[in-house]
């Protein structure tokens, strides 16, 4: 997500800047990799400070080594209350409730977590590994584009008994000249039964790292709102506290916690966490359109589009443009309603209609 700026503030920040919005992009690539890459699938660093024997065409396909997580009742609760689910959704705060459940988009923060249930170094932790064919992956200057999600099955309320682990894998690298586009898929899977709970994809900008005639990749469809009124609207207004509290979900960066820290980055202070955004807005389309049913929930995703602050208004724009097989088929917008910038662009959602009453 990169933020709006004035041409002369982004120049100034742009190092500040993409170092530390590298945490939506990487954090799925911090551990060894499962195998061993063949000399000539390791491009080489020339005197010019460029790479050859560059071919993004081998990553499709290659895949990082598997990350450990965990999670306990108070970590689904936590989540719950940082993106704002309130009194009249106690199933989702409330761990006594009959229908206690985890919110469905818990699991894109675990890679994040990991299995930690303490503070920890959360820049130290973005590193990226080798991927065949490739630069090495410069985490300082990278922003992440978009993010998706698919659940496959209902998310547990606790890891209490598996043995989870995100397995993440390369879907394609691309060339845009004057960026490399990283597009993965992350899995959360039970290694005890290799049981699939969602698929996560996630799109991240190399800047600068492109320009090796590599394959442009796929134009995305523009997901366009209709010209009338939405069929439904969610406002929230964030509180200052808001990144925070959000943080204590696994984004430890600074960014989002230390006002100075923010104003060196280029901003007015310090932010709210892009993936708490889209978790707030995700909140604001089940509660809209599912009636607050995670099992109607299916799948949903936004593109990144300018920064938010905590404190900001945010309003959630939402239509249902088809509807078939008992499902419906969303697409939203989030802007700061304060000054109508877009936060959240090309934003989808499938949610399943509810069953007639009997």
């Amino acid at each position: 997500m990169r933020p709006c700026q004035s041409s002369s503030t982004s120049r100034q920040a742009t190092s500040l800047i993409t170092r530390y919005y590298t945490k939506y992009s990487v954090q799925l690539d911090t551990n060894k990799d499962t195998h061993t890459m063949a000399s000539n699938d390791r491009p080489v660093k020339n005197a010019s400070g460029r790479y050859d024997n560059v071919d993004f065409r081998k990553a499709a396909g290659y895949e990082h080594a598997p990350i450990k997580c965990a999670y306990n009742r108070r970590d689904v609760l936590l989540f719950a209350n940082a993106i704002g689910c309130q009194k009249e959704e106690l199933h989702f705060l409330y761990e006594l409730h009959p229908n206690f459940a985890a919110f469905p988009t818990f699991p894109i923060n675990l890679a994040f977590k990991q299995t930690d249930q303490d503070v920890f170094d959360f820049i130290a932790r973005t590193v990226t590994g080798h991927v065949p064919g490739c630069p090495p992956f410069d985490a300082q200057r990278s922003v992440d584009g978009e993010r998706g999600i698919e659940i496959l099955r209902p998310i547990p309320v606790s890891s209490d008994g598996l043995d989870l682990e995100v397995r993440s894998k390369v879907i394609g690298v691309y060339d845009k000249g004057g960026a490399m586009i990283l597009e993965a898929e992350q899995l959360l899977v039970d290694k005890k039964t290799n049981t699939a709970y969602t698929k996560m994809t996630s799109t991240a900008f190399g800047i600068g790292q492109g320009g090796y005639n590599g394959p442009r990749g796929p134009t995305k469809p523009v997901v366009k709102a209709p010209e009338r009124a939405p069929d439904a609207v969610h406002i929230i207004k964030t509180t200052p506290e808001a990144a925070l509290l959000y943080r204590l979900c696994g984004d430890y960066n600074p960014l989002h916690a230390d006002e100075a820290f923010g104003q060196r980055a280029g901003f007015k202070g310090s932010i709210l966490q892009g993936l708490g955004t889209w978790n707030i807005a995700a909140h604001g389309l089940l509660q809209k359109l599912g009636g607050s049913d995670p099992s109607r929930f299916r799948a949903y995703g936004a593109r990144f589009k300018s920064v938010v602050y905590p404190g900001d208004t945010l309003e959630t724009r939402m239509w249902v443009v088809k509807s078939g097989g008992g499902v419906d088929d969303v697409v939203f917008e989030t802007i700061v309603k304060d000054d109508g910038r877009v936060a959240l662009s090309n934003g989808y959602a499938k949610i399943l209609q509810a069953k007639p009453k009997m």
